[in-house]
């Protein structure tokens, strides 16, 4: 743990709140949006607008980055997020859905900037433990994982008549403290790695016909598209599809979360034995088999297990793609590299997170899953594709 430095520390404190705020909007976002929607099919827009927020401020979030610098990025977030939390409590209180979409478009709008906290730590060590400090970061969403439920929880336990309402006072507390904390972050410029100054960067086009980064961005894609996709339906599934408490549905919630982000104390080590591409096919093998716990029944721990497999193989996809991503583009394009990653992996996961509620009420939990196949086997295509390619231009 030699590599954990103060900028890890600020980073891995602020990726809890954020993923608190993100955690409980999921877990009631669909809750509130059937109570509030006049139709039910648009209970989980809500939480699609959370993350079409996300998508649509990736790229302005990698321009503030570039010209603000880390710590200005991030701290504008945090400011963002409040502001969504606060608009949601009013939301609540006059009982208007449109305004509640907004307020989680609003919040999502901030994760197009704190889903760089991995780039920034990325940026704070060595090339050799990127991997190491982006799933350190990640460990910090564990503690999330417990916050965000326990705030839904209590703010249930202490105004029943108004159960989230409570929940997002704590939000706006967590983000203000979060956005103190950000102005102790260490600005740090690539030294050994700095581009030359004739360098120029590629264009999109060309960064993608590059097999490696293709891969990486495609890895994210696919993890948290179907990680979306499957999440967002299962709190309304449990609850309004089969009658399980909100207290159940939190509980797996919660479980899926932490095996989200717990595998994170191995992933690295997985990376070293076995290689990038094995440990994405290992994430993407994992996914598959959520699909296959999910079809055998409604039982409570069907849906547990398979939100467990679920979060395990996001993060093998996710911590492999962005380790891959990292190691395939020049230091000048690290900006736009990141955010043509970004915008495409939050794009996908909008468009999944506003399909879930429509495939859920119009077709089931058993299509829903179902449907998830195609973008399963297109990932493990391509892993053996640009593994073909690498070896061919390793012998040539």
């Amino acid at each position: 743990m030699g590599f954990i430095n103060r900028n890890l520390l600020v980073l891995f404190t602020c990726q809890i709140v954020f993923v608190s705020g993100s955690i409980l909007l999921v877990t009631v976002g669909g809750i509130v949006g059937h109570t509030l929607a006049s139709d039910p099919s648009l209970a989980t827009l809500p939480v699609a607008l959370m993350v079409v927020g996300t998508a649509v401020s990736t790229i302005p979030a990698a321009i503030a980055m570039q010209r603000l610098g880390r710590k200005w990025g991030f701290f504008i977030a945090t400011l963002i997020a409040a502001s969504g939390a606060w608009v949601a409590t009013v939301a609540l209180e006059v009982n208007d859905f449109t305004l509640f979409c907004l307020a989680t478009t609003v919040v999502g709008s901030s994760l197009g900037f704190s889903q760089q906290f991995r780039f920034a730590a990325a940026e704070s060590v060595s090339p050799d433990k990127v991997s190491h400090a982006v799933s350190f970061i990640l460990l910090g969403s564990i503690c999330g994982a417990f916050l965000g439920p326990e705030l839904v929880s209590l703010s249930a336990t202490r105004n029943p008549q108004a159960p989230y309402g409570l929940g997002f006072y704590g939000l706006i507390i967590l983000y203000l403290a979060s956005g103190a904390l950000l102005l102790a972050l260490k600005p740090r410029e690539l030294s050994t790695e700095q581009a030359p100054v004739h360098e120029q960067p590629r264009q999109i086009v060309q960064m993608l016909l590059y097999p490696a980064l293709f891969t990486a961005v495609l890895a994210g894609v696919v993890g948290q598209g179907v990680m979306t996709y499957v999440m967002t339906a299962t709190p309304l599934s449990m609850t309004v599809g089969i009658g399980y408490s909100l207290q159940e549905a939190s509980e797996v919630i919660r479980a899926h979360v932490i095996a989200m982000y717990l595998p994170s104390l191995m992933t690295p080590w997985l990376i070293t034995r076995l290689g990038l591409s094995r440990v994405m096919a290992l994430g993407t093998i994992t996914l598959a088999a959520t699909l296959c716990i999910g079809l055998l029944g409604h039982h409570l721990m069907h849906y547990w297990f398979s939100m467990v497999m679920l979060g395990i193989g996001w993060n093998f996809l996710f911590v492999g793609g962005t380790t891959q991503l990292v190691q395939s583009y020049h230091p000048s394009e690290r900006f736009r590299a990141q955010a043509l990653n970004d915008f495409s992996v939050f794009s996908a996961s909008a468009a999944a997170s506003l399909l879930a509620g429509v495939v859920l009420f119009y077709f089931g939990w058993s299509v829903l899953l179902i449907s998830t196949a195609p973008a399963l086997f297109l990932m493990l295509v391509t892993l053996v594709w640009a593994r073909g390619r690498q070896q061919s231009q390793t012998t040539s």
